[in-house]
């Protein structure tokens, strides 16, 4: 076992992100559930952080940027985004902090080829 110098975020949509994929072209209607999106959603890593609110600081600091990836895997047209505010990503996602993340696998962590991501673009 070994701990990770990084904490988790969890990102997990509300009915108010539900709505809104809803309402995008292409039927999505009868075919998702907000129960289905909150199961498996983007776990991002984020800084070793000491306590909750640091951890939460970071991600509403980087909220728009977040929002934009989390808005993106669904609709990469932003025609059909709403206007980014922090108050709007606190309605469209909870945000779950896990400050220690641990390896327990014994073999080396593969990666893809780094592509920042470009916090400081807010």
């Amino acid at each position: 076992m070994y701990e990770v110098n990084r904490s988790v975020a969890i990102l997990k949509p509300r009915q108010a992100f539900l709505d809104w994929l809803l309402q995008l072209p292409g039927n999505l209607e009868g075919t998702l559930q907000l129960e289905e999106l909150r199961r498996d959603c983007n776990a991002l890593l984020i800084p070793a952080a000491d306590d909750y609110a640091s951890a939460q600081d970071f991600v509403h600091q980087h909220y728009r940027t977040l929002f934009g990836a989390e808005l993106a895997d669904w609709c990469d047209d932003d025609a059909f985004w709403p206007e980014l505010s922090p108050q709007l990503f606190l309605q469209w996602f909870d945000v779950e902090i896990h400050s220690v993340l641990t390896d327990l696998v014994d073999f080396p962590l593969e990666r893809e080829p780094f592509v920042p991501f470009d916090l400081d673009q807010e």
